[in-house]
């Protein structure tokens, strides 16, 4: 046997074996937290937009399906779960904080969540997208589990909704920061508040990384711009007659 058959070979077992992709998902990660902190945290060098290229990289390479790929990281699908739920505590922590600001907090929420909607909503008109392709990307400003939850009961395509949203979430955590600096925004209340509702959990990741208090407010904008955004999706859909 040649060394490119040994290779093969070597290759299609590890290929078959569930701990191998879940070893790639989690190497990437740190791979791209790597390049994020040796380059002082500069925003477009986001981990998880760079573990995204390197997975999607492998598979393309080597024609690899989605549903192989999954059956080793739906381990760490699995833990998205507790992750989410453990964001209870620092939110404990911070409760006085919350429910002192809790009036400006709803009134955001709402009208962010109708904004980020209508926007799409408008955009997709304009470049005249297909009815399933506006309602797959009108959840997108959600974390992706809700967002995927209301784009299936609305008519959409979850998968599509599943990329869109986690697009939006990069996109929301590189430039965020940028944004409220170039607004003159300093409070870590405030500036945690935006990138959540703006990027959901990868910009709630970020905030975190970088304050308590910015992680906080953005765990709560998440949850909440979740609950209202599927209020008022399918009353928006009824009311623009999508």
């Amino acid at each position: 046997m040649t060394d490119e058959q040994k290779l093969y070979s070597i290759w299609v077992y590890l290929q078959a074996e569930p701990l191998f992709w879940l070893t790639l998902t989690i190497g990437a990660y740190l791979v791209g937290d790597y390049c994020y902190r040796r380059s002082n945290l500069f925003p477009l060098l986001n981990p998880v937009a760079l573990g995204i290229v390197i997975v999607s990289g492998v598979l393309l390479i080597f024609n690899v399906q989605y549903e192989r790929y999954f059956e080793g990281a739906k381990f760490i699908h699995f833990l998205l779960g507790p992750a989410t739920v453990s964001l209870a505590i620092p939110i404990y922590r911070k409760w006085d904080l919350i429910t002192a600001n809790a009036k400006p907090i709803v009134t955001a929420v709402i009208l962010g969540s109708i904004f980020a909607v209508l926007v799409t909503y408008l955009l997709a008109v304009f470049f005249s997208l297909e009815r399933e392709i506006v309602l797959s990307l009108l959840p997108k400003s959600v974390t992706a589990p809700i967002a995927m939850g209301i784009s299936e009961l609305i008519g959409g395509i979850p998968s599509l909704t599943a990329i869109i949203t986690i697009i939006t979430g990069i996109i929301g955590a590189a430039f965020g920061t940028f944004t409220l600096d170039l607004l003159r925004v300093r409070k870590m209340s405030a500036r945690g508040f935006g990138i959540g509702l703006a990027s959901h959990g990868i910009g709630t990741a970020r905030a975190m990384s970088r304050n308590e208090t910015a992680g906080v407010f953005a765990a709560v904008a998440m949850g909440l711009s979740g609950i209202v955004t599927a209020l008022i999706v399918p009353l928006m859909i009824f009311l623009l007659d999508i």
